[in-house]
Order: structure tokens, then C-alpha cells, then sequence
């Protein structure tokens, strides 16, 4: 028993650390979220002359929380933590799409778990549905079918993955989500494809009558 108090002290102090170590991830975990936010925000809004300097400022951003819950494995695979890792994931994602990027980054260019990485790449393919709204509030052209071609392919890959949300980290529940906002995506362009035939063929209808007079 004489060493009893020198391994209270020992734990107390390793509980301290990680404490300290917990808080400093709750901070970068909302830094991190408000930064891919950013990203996302300026891809939509095509600002590429300040997007490149927003995702410098994200990936840093997520190399710190990295950094921070390194060898902290309670802290790295808890929740905070992976969420916001998953928000950067769909905002890099979202910028490659959107941008019409040839390969889309890795999870291990990413740093992320595979778990993380797919249930981003499920975000970001929902995201598409909201620049495809965007497109087609000014008419209908081929950007709108290679992004609801890129849904439909993210969608039908992650389909596959039937296993327990304990190693997919929800990933089910976000591709059934996933499921629904490309089925509406998809009604909303066939709708807005069948009313822009129909204007031309009005149009067309209008002209020879013209003519005719």
C-alpha cells in the first residue's frame, strides 16, 4: 500500500492530460465543421479565387485535430471527432465534383477512416442535389446531367456496403437518405427537361404562325 497514492497521482494526471487533450478537440472539431462549411459555401458559389485559400485554412484545420487525438484512440474514434472529419471529407469531395475532377482523393490521402470517408462521400453526393437546383433555375444544360450521373454512381457504389453500422458508422441510414434526395433530384430535372421542351415547342408553334401572317 505504500505506493498507493503515487498511482492515484499518476492516473489523476493522465486524466488531466486527456482532458486537456478532449477540450482541445472539441474546439478544433467546431473550427474544423466551420471551415468545410466555408468550402462548401464558396464551391457552390464558384468563388475559386478564394476557395483555394478557404481549403488550405480547412485542411489545416483537420491536420491539427489529427494531430491533437493522436494516441488518444478514445478520443479519436468518438464522435465529435469523426463527424467532423466527415464534414471535411464531403467539402474536398463536394470541390473534386464540382470542379469535375478526374479522381476524387483517397480516404488515405484524406487521412480519414474508410468509415468516414464513405459516409462524407454519401454527404457530398446529396450535395449535388442543391447545385443542380442552382443550374437549373437558369435553364437546363449538360452540367445538370453529369452531376445527377455522379449522384446515381456514388449512390449505386455505396448500395453495396450491407454491413453493421458498427463498422459502416451509420452509413445505411445515409444512403437511404442519399436514396430519397436523388429520387427527387431526378423527378425535379425530368420536370424542369419537359417543361423546356415544351417553352421551344411553343416557341416553334409561335414563329410559324408569325410567318404564316
Amino acid at each position: 500500500m505504500n505506493n498507493l497514492d503515487a498511482i492515484v497521482e499518476a492516473i489523476r494526471a493522465d486524466f488531466e492530460a486527456r482532458d486537456a487533450q478532449r477540450e482541445t478537440a472539441l474546439k478544433q472539431s467546431r473550427t474544423l465543421i466551420r471551415h468545410c462549411a466555408d468550402v462548401i459555401r464558396a464551391v457552390h458559389r464558384r468563388e475559386w479565387d478564394s476557395v483555394d485559400a478557404r481549403m488550405a485554412t480547412m485542411r489545416a484545420a483537420a491536420d491539427a485535430l489529427r494531430a491533437t487525438v493522436a494516441g488518444y484512440p478514445e478520443l479519436e474514434h468518438t464522435g465529435y471527432t469523426q463527424d467532423a472529419l466527415k464534414e471535411y471529407v464531403e467539402a474536398v469531395i463536394t470541390y473534386a465534383i464540382v470542379r469535375g475532377d478526374a479522381q476524387l482523393p483517397t480516404p488515405e490521402s484524406l487521412g480519414v477512416k474508410s468509415s468516414t470517408y464513405l459516409n462524407g462521400l454519401a454527404e457530398a453526393a446529396s450535395e449535388m442535389r442543391r447545385k443542380i437546383l442552382d443550374i437549373l433555375r437558369t435553364g437546363h444544360d449538360g452540367e445538370v446531367e453529369r452531376l445527377l450521373t455522379t449522384m446515381d454512381a456514388v449512390y449505386t457504389a455505396l448500395f453495396g456496403f450491407d454491413f453493421p453500422d458498427a463498422i459502416t458508422g451509420g452509413l445505411r441510414r445515409r444512403v437511404d437518405q442519399l436514396r430519397g434526395v436523388l429520387e427527387r433530384t431526378r423527378g425535379d430535372v425530368t420536370t424542369s427537361l419537359r417543361q423546356e421542351r415544351l417553352l421551344t415547342a411553343l416557341r416553334e408553334i409561335e414563329s410559324r404562325l408569325d410567318m404564316d401572317t
